[in-house]
């Protein structure tokens, strides 16, 4: 399981401590998803991935049942463990949406990933609005003003965006639209890095400004003003990706 906000941390080139479980996971999940082990390919033998990676056979079975749990991988007997197709992803599974921050540009899933945050923010940010209550609102506040004070640091900028995002999904009181948090964490991480349409700087401070407005209308309850800023934000993330 990922902890949320993970890949924003390692945009810092810090990474949370791994056991060997978790470290096969990665390397095999991401090579899945990066394309050096394509669809329709057959892994290497049990033996060589031990070797590999340096694991027990009981560690590398428990990662593989795990990637097949992620819809990655499919066990066949006689034949070994197949990738899966694409279709097949669970691309809600937040570890699986991460492993797409190193893989090549694709600008037909980042069309994807921008229509899944509009088709699932739209109705969150209104709820949002209408049920938000007096502390979630001093939190968005809090994190506007991390997000305002993170000066050149993109780790706390980006930590404090995605507090501010989770805030405002928990505001919803809809768990099933928070699943979207996964698709904002590896959108922002990506507008982070990316200077598409302006400088890292000055998308920054846009963002800042727009999260500010955002949470004053939600304060006043402003369905309206809510998801018309929420859309701006949204656009702003999509623009800067590319």
């Amino acid at each position: 399981m990922i902890e949320t906000g993970s890949l924003i941390r390692s945009l810092s080139g810090r990474r949370a401590a791994r056991n060997f479980h978790t470290f096969v996971i990665n390397e095999i999940g991401q090579a899945i998803v990066t394309g050096r082990f394509p669809t329709g390919s057959v892994l290497a033998s049990d033996a060589v991935m031990m070797e590999t990676y340096g694991v027990s056979r009981t560690v590398l079975r428990e990662a593989l049942k795990t990637l097949e749990a992620k819809g990655l991988v499919e066990a066949r007997p006689k034949v070994g463990t197949r990738v899966s197709p694409r279709v097949r992803w669970n691309f809600f599974d937040p570890q699986v949406l991460a492993w797409h921050f190193e893989a090549p540009p694709d600008p037909g899933f980042y069309e994807s990933l921008f229509r899944a945050r509009e088709r699932l923010e739209m109705p969150m940010v209104e709820l949002a609005a209408r049920y938000r209550n007096a502390e979630q609102v001093r939190l968005l506040k809090y994190w506007c003003h991390q997000m305002e004070t993170a000066g050149d640091s993109v780790e706390q900028f980006g930590l404090a965006c995605l507090e501010a995002h989770g805030v405002i999904a928990d505001s919803a009181q809809d768990m099933l639209l928070r699943s979207v948090l996964g698709v904002v964490e590896l959108t922002l991480a990506l507008a982070l890095t990316r200077d598409v349409a302006m400088s890292g700087p000055d998308y920054r401070a846009r963002s800042v400004d727009l999260f500010m407005r955002l949470t004053a209308a939600i304060e006043a309850s402003d369905a309206e003003a809510t998801a018309a800023l929420f859309a701006q934000c949204r656009m702003l993330d999509r623009g800067q990706v590319y």
